[in-house]
Order: C-alpha cells, then sequence, then structure tokens
C-alpha cells in the first residue's frame, strides 16, 4: 500500500471557489490511482489536503486529472495548483492557474519545464498531442478583410473558453478604477472647469493631489 498526500489549492479571485465535486487521479509511470474525491466545496484563496491510497507505488508522478462534475447548479472553479508528495517524500508540483466549467477533466503536467525530446513515456506524448491539438481549436484564425491582419475566428468574446476571455474581475477592477479617477478628477476641480487656469502651480497641484491618491491605493 502506497499513501500519496495531495494538496488541492483554489485561487483567491472573487468567485474562485465551488460547491461542484472535485476528484482527482494521480498518474504516475507504473501506473495510475483510482479516481478519489477531494471535496465537495472549495473556498477562495484557501486549501484542500487529502490522502490517496494505492495499491503500489506509482512511480514519479507525470500528470494528474481534475475531475470535476455538478450535483444541481453548473459552479466555475479556478484553481491555482495541486501539490502532491510521494510516499518516499518527493514533491511534485502541478501548475494549473485555469478555470473548469461544466462536468470536465483537464490534465496537468509535472511543472517541471521538459521539451518534446523530454516526453519519454507515451501517456505524456500523448498528453503534448492533445493539448496541441486543444490549442489550435481555441485559437482559430480568419481574415477580417483584405489587406487586414488576421483575427479570431469568432463573433463574440464570449464564444471563447472562459481562459482565454479577459478576465471579468481584472475588467470590473478597471471600471472602479476609471470611477474613481473621475471622481477625483471632479472634486479636484478638473472637470466642468469654466473658468482658465491661474497659473500653472496651479495645474500642478491640483494634478499631484490625483497623483498621490492613485499611489496610495496602489501601495
Amino acid at each position: 500500500m502506497a499513501t500519496y498526500k495531495v494538496t488541492v489549492a483554489t485561487g483567491d479571485m472573487v468567485e474562485a471557489g465551488t460547491n461542484n465535486s472535485i476528484s482527482i487521479t494521480l498518474v504516475g509511470s507504473y501506473g495510475e490511482s483510482r479516481q478519489t474525491t477531494v471535496s465537495f466545496l472549495f473556498l477562495p484563496g484557501k486549501e484542500k489536503s487529502l490522502s490517496v491510497h494505492c495499491g503500489q507505488d506509482l512511480g514519479p508522478i507525470v500528470l494528474i486529472r481534475l475531475h470535476k462534475w455538478r450535483l444541481f447548479l453548473e459552479d466555475a472553479w479556478f484553481c491555482k495548483d495541486v501539490r502532491v508528495t510521494a510516499p518516499n517524500g518527493t514533491l511534485y508540483r502541478f501548475p494549473c492557474y485555469q478555470w473548469l466549467e461544466g462536468v470536465t477533466t483537464v490534465e496537468v503536467r509535472e511543472g517541471s519545464g521538459k521539451k518534446l525530446v523530454d516526453d519519454k513515456l507515451q501517456i505524456l506524448k500523448e498528453h503534448r498531442h492533445r493539448e496541441l491539438a486543444a490549442r489550435q481549436e481555441a485559437y482559430r484564425w480568419k481574415n477580417f478583410a483584405q489587406g487586414w491582419p488576421r483575427c479570431l475566428n469568432v463573433d463574440s468574446i464570449f464564444e471563447l473558453d472562459s481562459n482565454i476571455q479577459f478576465s471579468r474581475i481584472r475588467a470590473n477592477n478597471f471600471t472602479g478604477f476609471l470611477i474613481f479617477q473621475g471622481a477625483s478628477h471632479f472634486l479636484s476641480g478638473f472637470l466642468l472647469r469654466r473658468s482658465s487656469w491661474n497659473s500653472l502651480d496651479e495645474m500642478r497641484t491640483i494634478f499631484s493631489r490625483t497623483q498621490g491618491r492613485d499611489i496610495g491605493g496602489c501601495l
């Protein structure tokens, strides 16, 4: 019996958690584990730890499979990374950093950077081919017009995978920043000003106040 310690981390952004079921399969050079449930509830910025029991040593862990399925309502999950500690103490890291949506299975390779020639196992070669095919399907190009640069072959960004779309969280942050900037300029007398500036020093005073607020917000 070989026991592997597994830690699954959820991203710390808003809505990264999920109440859908997440399970994991460990794939080693000697075999793979059974599918083991991690949890039915994940909170943003938190980690879940579990033990995966196998009938034999799996050898070096080369990739993992994350399985997501829903009981009732769909609830997307953002996985940050997974760490696996083998019985001999070897730590394997699997950076994920992507959204899992719907009923899906995602394969994540071990984090050490390797080239195509380093893939000695057939399962790794097949994984690389599947990953390449998925990328080619996601990034299809078309000609918008003669002489124009090529663009993505979609009618809307909402047709893209959520991991390709511009982050909703980042978009909300930009919107909030623009509102803050507008309010700052309005309160400083920059907007709706009907009279001329009295001097360059007056302009410097207003802009220095605005820049001070921006710097403070970033810190």
